[in-house]
């Protein structure tokens, strides 16, 4: 049985289609592959700090902060101000020029994310950023209060609010 030369153009174009498909899933996923390290880390990588997208968190350093727009230069710092080993923290400047401007939750001494280059100028560029807020996002309890506030009933000395894992609850009927 012959194949026809209708069939062998069919086919090469399904692979030239195929082939196209895999090359751009290949290439559009190296490009977007980020690292996640930390601000220690950062110093040690050498060479290679300056040829990956990075995504590098911590803590912002204190009146660091200098905003033009959506223009950002800030100073992070691996522990937060409060901590002991605050004044002996590695620091990171950040530049940040994104399309946005950065979050309301994005202040001294907020837990930040920065994402972008590292430049042989010291600086990471940064094209996306976020900051934590740990305490604006914690879950609420049935009555509406934030999960670390006590119940009024385990205030006040009386039964906890929810059974123990010994106690069995009852049926009604």
């Amino acid at each position: 049985m012959k194949t026809s030369a209708k069939s062998w153009r069919i086919g090469i174009a399904v692979a030239v289609i195929v082939g196209t498909i895999a090359w751009l899933a290949f290439t559009g996923v190296s490009a977007n592959k980020s690292y996640y390290v930390t601000i220690a880390e950062l110093s040690g990588m050498g060479d290679k700090a300056y040829h990956n997208q990075l995504r590098v968190e911590g803590f912002v350093q204190p009146g660091s902060i200098e905003q033009n727009g959506t223009h950002v230069t800030f100073v992070l710092n691996e522990f937060e101000s409060h901590n002991p080993k605050a004044a002996t923290g590695r620091l990171l400047k950040v530049e940040y020029k994104g399309s946005e401007p950065p979050p309301d939750t994005f202040k001294d001494n907020s837990q930040a994310l920065a994402e972008g280059t590292y430049g042989r100028d010291g600086e990471l560029h940064a094209t996306v950023l976020q900051a934590k807020c740990a305490s604006k996002y914690a879950p609420a309890t049935p009555n509406g209060a934030p999960a670390a506030a006590k119940p009024a009933s385990a205030a006040s000395g009386g039964a906890p609010a929810s059974p123990t894992l010994n106690s069995h609850p009852t049926a009604t009927t």
